[in-house]
């Protein structure tokens, strides 16, 4: 917690920098990479930095954590961390580029506050910051630890074994390992981060969840196009997927991460509810099958949100492991209200959670756009589904912080 010394003073500032956190997170990552260029060769997405999703994310978790510093300083928001630490070790982040990171932002919130930040109000921040940063670096430590690796050992080589055309915008890729190292077995839910080179020469990283238990020899991860105009930097949006669809082919090598991220299935016998919209479904798909891998005896509700049909990624692989469990079903939902009427299970228009019987005492996981888990989530709470029962994983940066809010 923060001392004596810093709290009223933290208190006293919280305001003004919350009023001007997303400005100072602005600045504080263009002078970063203009500081340190290299930083965006390999660690950073700079698809996420054009589109100022990280900028957002930083601003958030920053605000969040400085919050309960001050407000509630006993229940520090761990999920966040978490979250937050997962994402970290995932691209090989390394305790000394902490010192980094400080520089640059206390230099922005210089540049943005001026006068205003005196030495107490430095020396202040400087704390909150250190105390985010150390709760980051130990949780990070001990992520490293349990897979026996470190930031320049997550990465490894995997040769492509198959390429698979799911849906006119959806690719499977079935990865198969090529030397004899130990493989880290993955958890239900979890992505690994795939580093390629672009066409200028840069590595850029970017997290794919596997859509399938792991049996030792193989991993399987589904990448959607993403479609765009491109971006105020010069960088077409979907760099590593447009990489991925059109250059990546059977063959050839590619480097992931371990597997990470927080937002993992929990073994146990309550039933279990896996809401998803779009590409939201890979992390989903990959509970399932560890679920058909486990023979789990579990209920299951499946509950998918789509365009189309058509657009259904990964529609063959769940209801083929949907039919292998015995308390399982799938209920989808089609903008187009294609079959909607012929089958029960098939409903047009968005997920409307109402449609459907929902088991209960279940567990629930949101993957999806970030407006339509935030519609899901209000709709579960309203039918009387505890918060702490509702977990959800975002693609890319999180925007949303639905725990803290």
């Amino acid at each position: 917690m923060l001392s004596d010394t810093s709290l009223p003073v933290v208190r006293a500032t919280l305001p003004v920098v919350g009023e001007n956190i997303r400005e100072i997170a602005s600045r504080f990552y263009t002078h970063m990479f203009q500081e340190h260029p290299e930083l965006l060769d390999g660690l950073f997405n700079r698809g996420n930095q054009a589109d100022g999703r990280q900028q957002q994310a930083l601003a958030g978790s920053v605000a969040a954590f400085a919050g309960f510093l001050v407000n509630d300083p006993t229940h520090l928001p761990d999920h966040l961390l978490s979250r937050i630490s997962h994402k970290h070790v995932s691209l090989g982040l390394a305790p000394d580029q902490y010192q980094v990171v400080h520089d640059n932002l206390m230099w922005a919130i210089v540049d943005v506050l001026g006068d205003a930040v005196t030495p107490e109000v430095a020396a202040a921040w400087d704390e909150v910051y250190w105390l985010m940063a150390n709760m980051l670096i130990n949780k990070e430590r001990g992520l490293y630890d349990a897979v026996r690796l470190g930031p320049e050992t997550i990465w490894r080589t995997w040769r492509v074994a198959e390429k698979i055309q799911e849906t006119d915008d959806v690719v499977s890729f079935v990865v198969e390992r090529i030397d004899e190292r130990e493989v880290k077995p993955s958890l239900p839910g979890q992505y690994v981060t795939i580093r390629m080179q672009m066409p200028d020469g840069i590595l850029q990283p970017r997290q794919y969840s596997l859509t399938q238990a792991d049996d030792g020899q193989h991993r399987r991860f589904a990448v959607k196009r993403v479609r765009g105009d491109g971006t105020a930097a010069g960088i077409p949006d979907g760099e590593m997927s447009t990489l991925l669809h059109d250059s990546v082919n059977v063959g050839d090598e590619v480097t992931l991460s371990a597997p990470f991220g927080d937002v993992v299935l929990e073994y146990t016998d309550r039933p279990v509810v896996l809401a998803s919209a779009g590409i939201g479904i890979t992390p989903m798909a990959g509970m399932l099958s560890h679920l058909v891998k486990a023979g789990s005896q579990r209920t299951v509700a499946f509950l998918h949100a789509d365009d189309s049909p058509e657009s259904f990624a990964l529609r063959n692989q769940v209801t083929a492991d949907i039919a292998a469990l015995p308390g399982a079903s799938l209920n989808a939902w089609f903008l187009n209200g294609a079959g909607a009427g012929a089958d029960a299970n098939v409903h047009t228009g968005f997920m409307n959670v109402r449609d459907v019987e929902l088991p209960s005492d279940a567990e629930y996981y949101l993957c999806g756009p970030v407006a339509f888990m935030q519609s899901v989530r209000s709709a579960l709470v309203g039918l009387g589904v505890p918060a702490r029962d509702i977990q959800y994983e975002v693609f890319g940066p999180d925007l949303w912080l639905a725990d803290y809010q």
